[in-house]
């Protein structure tokens, strides 16, 4: 296998574990106000996520790096075309994580109240907007055959993105809220688990639309499993909400929104931005690539320490595992 397969693959890895980890916590954050009816509800809701929300962030910042340094024409047309949707991204990732930590410096309703929107904005944003990039990224977008964006905002905002927006945002929202039926006690869990499974039947319907429309844009064989793979596993993790079978809803959200991922990058693949403007001007695997030696150096980097990071975070999700409830917040 070729490495700029090779690297085509991991940074597809890399996203497909950032919207797989990173998407509970936007549904946590788009669910505060929703299941968290005072403050020490939203005080549980926001403690489920508190000890790994920025580690699942890294997963970004490694899919960013590696595309940086493995892909560079990719990275720079990429989001150079995108500026406005990827900062604005970044300004609701950067608010979201200030709230996370400012929340509780002062006791005040008020105070909280606005940092709490700030957590909702922050969460919501990049879970629409996230859709919207990368079904732009599968359908493609006009690049001259200097491989320069030639467009402009409203052409990112066609029906197609505007689905994929909406498709990540309902599956971070079922994610979220199984993740908080799986993780809480009590009343939370109880209402966590009815949502999940409401809203869940909402984003089946708009995430195989989606899917089913991807491949009539873009396919493969590999696509095609993948997607059909993606729907099933989100039926399954329905029904197991339905029962109250927590551990295995959570498996199958995350099973769906992995293979969903998955299925794009198995459509888009040799390519990583195709141009709807001149076909001289679509970025693939090996013209958008790094020098072969630049990618071996990377190759070895990632081999020694991938491992590292995905045991140290595997266990920090093993220390924090146990449920909270009401109980465990002090009133103060």
């Amino acid at each position: 296998m070729e490495l700029t397969t090779v690297w085509f693959l991991l940074v597809a890895v890399l996203f497909t574990g950032y919207f797989v980890l990173e998407g509970f916590d936007f549904g946590v954050g788009m669910l505060l106000p929703v299941l968290g009816r005072d403050d020490r509800e939203r005080r549980v809701l926001i403690n489920t996520i508190g000890p790994v929300w920025d580690g699942n962030e890294v997963w970004l910042i490694t899919a960013g790096g590696a595309m940086f340094a493995a892909f560079p024409e990719w990275y720079a047309t990429l989001f150079s075309g995108f500026y406005l949707p990827l900062l604005l991204i970044l300004l609701a990732l950067i608010a979201r994580g200030v709230a996370f930590e400012y929340r509780h410096k002062r006791p005040e309703a008020s105070w909280k109240r606005r940092w709490d929107t700030a957590i909702v904005v922050g969460s919501l944003l990049p879970a629409i907007l996230w859709g919207v990039a990368f079904a732009n990224i599968l359908r493609g977008v006009p690049l001259t055959a200097d491989h320069e964006y030639a467009g402009g905002l409203l052409d990112l905002l066609h029906p197609y993105a505007l689905l994929g927006g909406v498709t990540t945002l309902g599956l971070f929202l079922t994610h979220g809220a199984v993740f908080l039926a799986l993780k809480t006690t009590g009343d939370i869990r109880e209402r966590a688990g009815a949502l999940a499974v409401k809203v869940g039947a909402g984003t089946v319907v708009v995430a195989v639309a989606f899917l089913a429309w991807t491949l009539t844009i873009r396919s493969s064989a590999a696509a095609v499993v993948l997607a059909v793979g993606a729907a099933l596993a989100l039926l399954g993790g329905l029904a197991a909400a339905r029962v109250r079978r927590e551990g295995w809803a959570f498996t199958g959200t995350a099973v769906a929104i992995a293979l969903a991922v998955a299925t794009l990058f198995a459509a888009l693949f040799p390519n990583v931005l195709p141009s709807t403007l001149d076909a001289a001007g679509t970025l693939t695997a090996t013209n958008a690539a790094s020098t072969p030696y630049t990618l071996k150096i990377m190759t070895w980097v990632a081999v020694v320490f991938t491992p590292i990071v995905l045991a140290y975070q595997g266990w920090t999700y093993w220390v924090f595992r146990r449920r909270i409830g009401v109980q465990n917040i002090p009133q103060h």
